[in-house]
């Protein structure tokens, strides 16, 4: 974890200089989570930008309240979905906060930024000489890629090869040197692989690990966390409870909002999921899969197990059904004769691969817990459809056009017939042996000691460790000063 005592300030003046010349403002972890309090002078310049240019301005769009349009928007209460009982087949209240309407149409730019930044106005990364490489499976390094572009230095993005073309496409489009890595979606030790060869042979680099970097877990506990509080707040009646919140391990960065969420619903259910095909956490399983963005075959370091309580696992032919029926004209058809109202269809292009994954372990973990209309389950929607275009038109050749009857067997089976099959209810027990599972890679391969996994079971080093963004903060706002553009 950065910390604010390894200052390098002949680094540090560069930095400044270089963000000067830019127009360059860093962006404050409480101006990410309250955007009334950034300056007037960044909400004027973001009149004239493009919610997905590559500007410094949009350094300040790196929140979950952004207005849904595609230029000159500011800010409101942000963009979530509800799934209506018609869709979800529960009586629980099922909400996805929408991650479409960040820079890079994903929220992993924030996560990006939680890295990046505290190296950033420390010194601890030199944007005038040294390269950012961004080990990811797709969304994550196209947040840090833009995070670079801003800067003006050169992003380093790995991700496997079988990602989607889209990914490839924009990360060119954008100016990174793309290195590809073997296999698909689960295949994350190759990434590491590749990571370490660069460490060994390029000292030109410096690698921001999503999977270890905390930075990523504390954006998300501080911005998404008090995110989905505002928005049960919004939604919730008075006798509401927030029953629960199901997100995809991946690199384990948004799980850290169930930390935060806790803190103000004890009785709160986390439930983690993962591709059945590739089920690490349910049996310590191994294999390949489709949905993207979800990483496997291993615990992230930052993963905090103590605090989950449940393992789901979705079949990925699930999810690449339901995203032919979520966005094909015979599915919708199919939807609105299900009584799913033509609002929520409208919308529900916003909801990506592994929104998709995360809407139906939401579904599970409400019908495993009996969750009644009373509850609310939040789950995040990282990213759009529109980033998987392409995945749509090899269904299509594969499986031939979409028809009414087709439709039909997707809806009964994929939504009607959601049942609590594939899912792990943790004990203490369970908890202290995922934990111990991260030995394999970051003992043994990673080169991490098995003293600092023994810190990551105590739960006070938890609250050590997200309470450093009030210190990253007066950091950063101690840096815009040198900058002189606030």
């Amino acid at each position: 974890m950065t910390k604010l005592d390894q200052i390098n300030q002949e680094v540090l003046k560069k930095t400044v200089q270089r963000c000067r010349e830019r127009g360059i403002i860093i962006p404050t972890f409480a101006q990410m989570k309250d955007p009334t309090t950034i300056p007037k002078s960044a909400r004027d310049r973001l009149k004239d930008v493009g919610l997905w240019d590559v500007d410094p301005a949009n350094l300040f769009r790196i929140t979950w309240k952004n207005e849904p349009v595609e230029k000159g928007g500011l800010f409101g209460d942000g963009n979530w979905i509800e799934f209506p009982p018609e869709l979800t087949g529960v009586p629980a209240r099922i909400v996805g906060i929408v991650g479409n309407y960040f820079p890079t149409g994903a929220h992993k730019v924030g996560a990006a930024f939680g890295c990046l930044a505290p190296k950033l106005v420390t010194g601890q990364f030199d944007p005038t000489s040294q390269k950012a490489v961004w080990p990811s499976t797709g969304n994550y390094c196209r947040g840090g890629a833009f995070d670079c572009a801003v800067l003006a230095c050169t992003p380093v993005a790995i991700l496997p090869e079988e990602m989607s073309r889209e990914r490839f496409e924009w990360l060119k489009s954008i100016g990174a040197e793309v290195i590809a890595t073997p296999g698909c979606e689960s295949n994350v030790k190759e990434i590491y692989d590749k990571c370490w060869e660069i460490k060994n042979t390029r000292p030109d680099c410096v690698i921001f690990n999503q999977f270890e970097e905390f930075g990523n877990a504390i954006w998300h506990y501080h911005v998404t966390g008090s995110f989905i509080e505002e928005v049960f707040n919004h939604v919730a009646g008075k006798n509401d409870r927030l029953a629960g919140y199901a997100s995809a391990t991946g690199s384990a960065g948004t799980l850290a909002a169930g930390d935060y969420l806790r803190t103000i619903s004890p009785h709160i259910r986390i439930t983690a999921n993962e591709a059945l095909q590739c089920p690490t956490l349910l049996m310590c399983g191994f294999g390949g899969h489709r949905i993207e963005g979800i990483g496997d075959k291993h615990i992230p370091w930052i993963h905090n197990v103590r605090n989950t309580d449940m393992v789901c696992a979705i079949d990925d032919e699930q999810v690449m059904s339901l995203s032919r029926l979520f966005n094909e004209d015979e599915g919708k058809d199919v939807l609105r004769k299900q009584g799913v109202s033509d609002e929520l269809i409208d919308k529900l292009h916003l909801v990506g691969l592994s929104g998709i994954c995360n809407l139906l372990s939401a579904i599970k973990t409400a019908k495993y817990y009996e969750m009644n209309e009373k509850d609310v389950i939040i789950t995040p929607l990282t990213d759009a459809m529109s980033l998987y275009k392409s995945r749509i038109e090899e269904q299509r050749a594969v499986h031939g056009p979409y028809t009414e009857s087709v439709a039909n067997r997707h809806f009964a089976r994929y939504l009607e017939a959601v049942t609590t099959d594939h899912m792990r209810e943790l004990n203490y027990i369970d908890r202290k042996t995922l934990h111990n599972f991260k030995y394999f890679t970051w003992v043994e391969q990673q080169q991490r000691s098995a003293e600092e996994l023994r810190q990551l079971w105590n739960p006070d080093f938890w609250t050590e460790t997200f309470a450093v963004v009030e210190d990253w903060d007066k950091q950063i706002e101690s840096f815009n000063t040198e900058v002189g553009l606030t």
